[in-house]
């Protein structure tokens, strides 16, 4: 595949704003927070993902020649000057990010990014950097709740045939990972990201032979370490009779369809009197965390899990309602914060910290966001962090593995009400009163002009 340029992966309104700013000499510095307003229904918490993405769009962020031909042939563009495209021409982003790192959780109207760069560069990247947080923020905390609901079972990432593209199912793999997913079934996501790949067969390679057995046989041949066998392509249970009959040794087998349960008893009978007590049985079809939750309360001796669509897509809620606002302008010395007072779209005003608190176990008990430079409670620990200053990374990259690991870690932190898939706690996040203070005064402001 060609390597596209990233720089007009956005709205047109972005460039045309940005055309605004240059041609009406505005060089004001601006600060942008990327945030969620309310949490998709059924989801305690959201764990943070995209962000290594999201600084690699910004680090290597440029127009090439036929962006820039392109754009001057728009007729939205027909009378703005030849100097802006020769502005974009050089442009780099020159701005400085704070963020949440990947793997922890966050809440409701809590700073996932903060962006604080020239008001051209922080307008122009909005669209991509939204893009890429909700997206793998979405699967990730989706992810997280299949892990779950599997209670210590693995789940293995199949989504990719049903994301929306090629590229969404390479991030899905990235994000279900750092939600808790042992591997996925896209390779592309194993070379990229260095997750574990796993495979089994399909039903075609079952139906190319005219016998069953011959089918597993052959894929036994060939993969002799750590095949796992589908064999509901005819009959599941006859499937398992056969394997054992023959002496074969699969290291799992699977179940793709019918009833699991059932299914998965009869197997695991039949496997456990046949001496393959170490063949696991691994289960796919349609599965979110709901359905997980009903098999394994019905008893189900399953191992594992293939979650696709459901978790690849997020089925029962495929967006995530991150926005990017305006909260800071700083020009000429002057420094002051903006605010929407939209109804159900208000905006707190100025660059901000989010502070957590833990109580004694050290579990996570309430959120403060607080303005930038004021001090959080002395039992509080920031969550955000710089992350990249005059557009370049402050620390290399963080190890996929270490994201991970951090997510388990931080989730385990959380109250146990709010990691059930039927949570029924809320979590409470406020706001500190100088910030509440700096609201309440930009909102008379407003309302006075």
């Amino acid at each position: 595949m060609t390597t596209r340029s990233l720089a007009l992966s956005t709205d047109l309104y972005e460039l045309t704003m940005a055309a605004g700013y240059f041609v009406n000499d505005i060089r004001a510095t601006a600060t942008f927070e990327l945030f969620v307003r309310d949490l998709p229904p059924d989801r305690g918490y959201l764990l943070v993902a995209g962000l290594e993405q999201a600084l690699a769009y910004l680090e290597t962020l440029h127009f090439t020649d036929e962006d820039i031909a392109y754009l001057r042939a728009l007729p939205a563009f027909a009378n703005v000057p030849l100097a802006f495209f020769d502005h974009l021409a050089t442009l780099h982003f020159s701005g400085e990010i704070w963020a949440i790192p990947e793997g922890t959780p966050a809440f409701t109207n809590e700073p996932l990014l903060r962006v604080t760069a020239p008001i051209l560069e922080a307008q122009l990247v909005e669209t991509a950097l939204l893009a890429t947080i909700n997206f793998q923020t979405l699967i990730a905390s989706k992810a997280a709740r299949v892990v779950s609901a599997a209670a210590g079972r693995g789940v293995i990432e199949f989504g990719s045939r049903r994301a929306h593209g090629t590229e969404a199912a390479m991030y899905a793999a990235r994000a279900a990972y750092i939600g808790g997913c042992e591997g996925t079934s896209n390779v592309e996501a194993g070379l990229r990201f260095g997750i574990p790949t796993v495979g089994t067969i399909a039903h075609s390679w079952v139906m190319s032979f005219e016998d069953e057995l011959d089918a597993f046989r052959c894929y036994l041949a060939v993969f002799p370490g750590a095949t796992t066998l589908l064999i509901d392509t005819y009959d599941t249970v006859e499937a398992a009779k056969k394997i054992v009959a023959a002496g074969l040794q699969p290291q799992g087998v699977r179940l793709d369809s019918g009833d699991l349960a059932a299914l998965s008893r009869a197997v695991r009978r039949v496997l456990d009197d046949g001496g393959l007590r170490d063949t696991r049985i691994f289960v796919s079809g349609d599965l979110d965390e709901w359905r997980i939750t009903e098999l394994l309360a019905a008893g189900a001796p399953i191992d594992a899990f293939g979650v696709g669509t459901r978790l690849s897509t997020s089925a029962d809620q495929p967006a995530l309602g991150g926005v990017y606002k305006l909260v800071e302008l700083a020009m000429d010395g002057t420094v002051r914060g903006t605010i929407k007072t939209s109804p159900g779209k208000a905006t707190l005003p100025g660059r901000k910290q989010v502070w957590r608190r833990s109580n004694v176990d050290g579990c996570c008990c309430e959120d403060v966001i607080a303005t930038y430079d004021e001090p959080g409670p002395p039992d509080a620990e920031p969550l955000l962090r710089c992350v990249m200053r005059q557009g370049g990374r402050v620390d290399p990259p963080t190890s996929l593995q270490d994201v991970r690991d951090r997510a388990r870690s931080l989730t385990a932190r959380l109250p146990a009400s709010l990691r059930r898939i039927d949570h029924v706690g809320t979590y409470r996040v406020r706001i500190s009163e100088r910030l509440a203070s700096k609201q309440r005064e930009l909102v008379a402001r407003c309302q006075g002009r």
